[in-house]
């Protein structure tokens, strides 16, 4: 293993900011940036794409960390990262066309969209029953994978809406201050993002294109690989592309100042809603009034209250700073009339 991270052209770089530490990608720094992801913590880390932003996939607080440090606007699907495809089969359901583009690709820059296996957190999969997994190639994201032993979800290591990074200090330009660690790979060697494939049928959808060009995936699987727009109706599975998404079975009241006996209750904050006591159930996504917190809570809340029969899901204000303003987004996709 230390074998393979030496032939990477690290910087010896070695300094701390606020709270976010840089280090050289040797076997030190990658055990401490495991140590760092196992706390829960922020790591960023090189791939073969661009620096991905490191969270632990199964744990929904350190994902609400990783939006909140992103100032991501809303909760989009996450890519969860992972050591190799027999780690990719325990986190998703693979059928035929997955395992093809897998065997084929991975390790490498594309990503495949599949039924989704109870170990990517809801807040990673905003709420959908799919999750979006690859195998990095590059040699320090693979160490750090191994070694982690779960899926990491690790977006582009940036704010939101800024430029991607492909070195260590773009990633400390940008963030420093906001993330725990940082893993100093030397430059990324594509620089752009995977090629993500929906694979959840038998028909691949093309969602986004990236480090694997169309023209391979078509000769590999002997059809043209349909885009998104020609997707004939199907719901998709990329972020942000519908109005009406992640919504529950009950109808939501947003903004609500009073509950009704024959509604469930999603509140924020320490005050209930007067009519409280009555609802057919009540869930406070923090009752401290941490938005963290909240963000965390989010989708697992939202199942449980649909899952109490009530027809209406009451939600009271959410303040919309911070992550409040992803939380207030996703709650108005599952209020859009559908």
């Amino acid at each position: 293993m230390a074998a393979r991270i030496g032939i990477v052209n690290v910087s010896q770089t070695q300094k701390t900011v606020t709270s976010t530490t840089l280090r050289n990608a040797d076997a030190a720094g990658i055990a401490e940036a495991v140590q760092v992801l196992r706390a829960g913590g922020l790591a960023a880390f090189p791939t073969e794409t661009v620096y991905g932003l490191g969270a632990d996939a199964t744990n929904a607080r350190a994902v609400a960390k990783l939006y909140e440090a992103k100032g991501r606007p809303s909760f989009n699907p996450l890519i969860a990262h992972v050591a190799d495809i027999a780690a990719a089969r325990r986190a998703g359901k693979f059928g035929p066309l997955a395992e093809k583009l897998a065997t084929k690709f991975w390790p490498g820059p594309l990503t495949v969209v599949v039924p989704e296996a109870g170990i990517v957190c809801d807040l990673a999969r905003a709420g959908l029953n799919t999750v979006a997994l690859r195998v990095p190639k590059h040699p320090v994201a693979q160490v750090l994978m191994s070694a982690f032993g779960k899926p990491i979800v690790a977006p582009s290591a940036n704010r939101s809406g800024h430029v991607s990074p492909t070195t260590a200090d773009h990633v400390f330009a940008d963030l420093s201050g906001r993330i725990d660690f940082i893993l100093d790979g030397g430059a990324t060697p594509l620089g752009l993002e995977s090629t993500i494939v929906d694979c959840t049928s038998d028909t691949p959808l093309l969602l986004r294109t990236g480090g694997i060009p169309r023209e391979q995936i078509e000769e590999l699987l002997g059809a043209k690989i349909l885009d998104t727009p020609n997707a004939a109706g199907k719901a998709l599975t990329a972020p942000g592309r519908l109005a009406s998404h992640y919504a529950p079975r009950a109808t939501l009241r947003l903004n609500a100042t009073t509950a009704r006996a024959d509604e469930a209750l999603l509140v924020f904050g320490p005050k209930l809603l007067n009519g409280a006591q009555d609802t057919k159930m009540t869930l406070n996504l923090s009752p401290r009034g941490d938005l963290v917190e909240a963000a965390a809570n989010l989708f697992a809340y939202l199942r449980a209250l649909d899952a109490s029969g009530a027809t209406t899901i009451a939600v009271s204000p959410i303040p919309q700073e911070g992550l409040g303003e992803a939380i207030n987004d996703r709650l108005t996709r599952a209020a859009a009339p559908r």
